[in-house]
């Protein structure tokens, strides 16, 4: 595709998505956010986003890169350099003492730092290294529907098996969302103590997602959607959905917040 046609095609699904990425941006969350346990209970809900992202990542690498034996060359050059260098930072990056781990286990790291409880989803992981698939690994915690609901969809999307959809999702629905999304709840730690892993998790994220992956992700798009139409709209209607259940999960956050801080009162 021309890179004319190409930029007006992004930027018609930006402009499609804009409404909803201010409700985002603006979203009630990011004040409710305060106290120590207000922090602890984002991350319990917020850290099955940050596990499922690692599925939709690997989904694309699947697609657009060769994981089985013996390796012949994927189709797409270009995109195959896109998402190697995206799973290279996500599954191993390094945390602010130079320990190589993933994004995930970053998270997990920081929630133990700040006291938030880890087990709900250590076990969901251990129910599915253990062979169950997601509906039942859920079924063995006590997830909130939100939470459910958003990953269902992460692998629904996964289901469809096409890489234009999953890239369409991963781009517009997480990687160029996240920057904007965080740096709210980065200015919203400050005067908590002891969330320097977290503090760093999202900043890390601010940097590469907004100088580095964003960028990728969205010559990704391009690449894979190329000049369809069809494969255009569909990248733009599944991207409104991430939007809408990662609204969804965010009020359900801000709810189980409000309910705590009343509990605690």
């Amino acid at each position: 595709m021309q890179p004319q046609k190409a930029a007006k095609m992004i930027n018609n699904i930006l402009n499609e998505l804009d409404s909803l990425r201010k409700e985002l941006i603006n979203h009630p969350l990011y004040k409710s956010v305060k106290t120590k346990e207000d922090v602890q209970l984002f991350t319990q809900q917020h850290v099955f986003a940050v596990w499922d992202f690692m599925s939709l990542l690997k989904a694309l690498q699947l697609h657009l890169t060769c994981v089985s034996l013996p390796w012949t060359p994927s189709s797409n050059p270009t995109t195959r350099r896109f998402i190697n260098e995206i799973v290279f930072g996500e599954e191993s990056d390094v945390d602010q003492y130079g320990v190589t781990m993933s994004h995930y286990e970053m998270y997990l790291a920081a929630m133990e730092q700040i006291g938030a409880d880890t087990s709900q989803m250590n076990l969901f992981c251990r129910s599915i290294q253990g062979g169950n698939n997601i509906g039942r690994a859920f079924k063995q915690i006590h997830a909130s529907k939100a939470v459910q609901e958003f990953v269902a969809f992460t692998f629904e999307v996964i289901a469809t098996q096409k890489p234009h959809i999953i890239a369409a999702v991963f781009t517009f629905g997480r990687e160029d969302l996240i920057p904007d999304m965080f740096i709210e709840i980065v200015k919203g730690l400050g005067q908590n103590s002891n969330i320097d892993k977290l503090v760093y998790y999202l900043e890390r994220h601010i940097e590469l997602d907004g100088d580095e992956h964003g960028p990728i992700s969205l010559k990704m798009v391009e690449e894979l959607c190329g000049q369809d139409q069809v494969k255009w709209d569909e990248a733009l209607a599944f991207s409104k959905k991430a939007l809408l259940h990662r609204i969804a999960l965010w009020s359900d956050t801000a709810l189980a917040i409000e309910n705590q801080k009343v509990v605690l009162a």
